[in-house]
This record gives structure tokens, C-alpha cells and sequence, in this order.
């Protein structure tokens, strides 16, 4: 991630409608699992620790999460997550089998080796553990804001599941996520790129791609209605959107 970005990310995580919208429908899916309060959870990407602060808050006994970048870990800290470590997230130090649920949200488009990170999410999976992951959807909705994010590439719905069954998962549901941005986001992209011309693999000085500060009324509705949505995908799946996300299982 672009240091840049990743500073303006860590000053808005908590509040920015985007992340806190998206951490209360990982959290929504991960209580679905009806889990016992000691199952192991793992995060992959935790940042700066606001999902597992929530988890440890709903009861979660066993939250461990890591992070490639150093200060989200001292931030994580600060912030009282003590569980939380520098790891790359393709190269876990854990031992086969550790957890119940292993939750990646915007990670597997950062790891240039698809295989290898799904290799070590599975490998880390007890028998019959579940791993949940989000991604960003669409390659025609490639822009700026993925080249400021260093990612190397957004999915289709076949795209994820497909990665996930090579990986030897079962997928148990897929849907996208965050439906009520796409049409806007699609417009603002599309448009660019008709105006403008490809976008450029080079970031632009001080880019923070579509990260924005939103004033508090703008921020609070963006986030019931999605909020709204997530509370929809708990009776169906939603036919797009700008993110994706499936569940899968481990064989047991």
C-alpha cells in the first residue's frame, strides 16, 4: 500500500462509512457462523485492530490478527490489540490447522502470488474451518485508486470462486458487496477513463486514489445504507456491486 495512502487509511478507519460499513458485514457473517465464543479467529490485514476489538467485544475468546505493514501493528497496540503481529500474509508463522475462521478483507488483490497466500490461509484452516474473504470486483473498474493501492488485480464472482477451489475450499457462498456504489462508481471510472485515456500504472505525486473525507451528516446516511444492504445479505445475495466476497470451508 502507498505510504501516503496507508497514513490517510489509518486516520480514518474507524469512522470513514467505507471501512466501518464493510467491518460490520465481515462481523455480520462471522456471527452467521453461530461459532462458540472460543473458536480461533484469525485476521489476515487487521490494520489497525478495529475488527478485532469488535470481536473481542461481542465475546470472541481467541482473536489473532497480523498485518505486513509496521505501523498498522503499533497502531494496533496503541489502540490496546495486544494479539495482533507483523506477518506477511502469504508466509504465515502459524502452525497447520491453528484456526476456526481465517477473515482476509482487501488483501488477496495485494498478494502478487494468489496461490501461495490461499495455500497458507487453507494450511492454517482446521478441518472444516472457513475462511472468508472480500475483494474488490470488476477489472473494468480498474483506476487510479487500485494503482494508489498497489493491487494486482479485481475479480469477478468466477474469479474468486475458481481461486478459492484451486485452493482446495468449497465455496459455500459467494455475493458482491456494497451494491448501492456501483452504479456511481462505475459512471466516475468509466467516465474517466473515456475523458482521460487508460489509467496510467505510475501514482501520481500525493494520489490517495478515491479515499475521502466525508463530512458527518454525508458519512453517517452512506453508512446506514449500506449497513441497510448488510442486513439484506443475510436472507440473499446481492447481484453486483463494487466488492465481492465469498465463504469457503475446508474440506473436513
Amino acid at each position: 500500500m502507498d505510504l501516503t495512502y496507508e497514513a490517510k487509511y489509518h486516520q480514518l478507519e474507524e469512522q470513514h462509512w467505507w471501512f466501518a460499513s464493510r467491518r460490520d458485514a465481515v462481523y455480520d457473517l462471522i456471527a452467521s457462523l453461530q461459532l462458540p465464543h472460543t473458536a480461533a479467529i484469525l485476521e489476515i490485514g487487521c490494520s489497525g485492530g478495529p475488527l478485532m476489538q469488535r470481536l473481542r467485544a461481542a465475546g470472541y475468546l481467541d482473536v489473532t490478527g497480523i498485518d505486513v505493514s509496521a505501523p498498522a501493528i503499533e497502531l494496533a497496540h496503541a489502540r490496546g490489540v495486544t494479539n495482533a503481529s507483523l506477518m506477511d500474509g502469504a508466509a504465515l508463522e502459524f502452525a497447520d490447522g491453528r484456526f476456526d475462521v481465517v477473515v482476509a478483507s482487501d488483501v488477496l488483490e495485494h498478494i502478487e502470488d494468489e496461490a501461495r497466500a490461499l495455500r497458507e490461509w487453507t494450511r492454517v484452516l482446521k478441518p472444516g474451518g472457513q475462511l472468508l474473504v472480500f475483494v474488490p470486483a470488476h477489472a473494468y473498474l480498474w483506476s487510479e485508486h487500485d494503482v494508489v493501492n498497489h493491487h494486482y488485480r479485481r475479480y469477478s464472482r468466477q474469479d474468486l470462486v475458481g481461486a478459492l477451489q484451486r485452493a482446495g475450499l468449497r465455496t459455500r457462498r459467494s455475493s458482491f458487496w456494497n451494491a448501492a456504489m456501483y452504479f456511481p462508481t462505475a459512471a466516475l471510472r468509466l467516465g474517466r477513463r473515456l475523458v482521460s485515456g487508460p489509467v496510467s500504472p505510475i501514482k501520481k505525486e500525493g494520489s490517495t486514489g478515491d479515499l475521502r473525507h466525508f463530512s458527518g451528516p454525508a458519512n453517517s446516511l452512506l453508512l446506514w445504507w449500506v449497513k441497510a444492504e448488510n442486513r439484506l445479505l443475510r436472507f440473499f445475495d446481492l447481484p453486483l456491486g463494487v466488492s465481492v466476497f465469498a465463504l469457503a470451508q475446508k474440506p473436513a
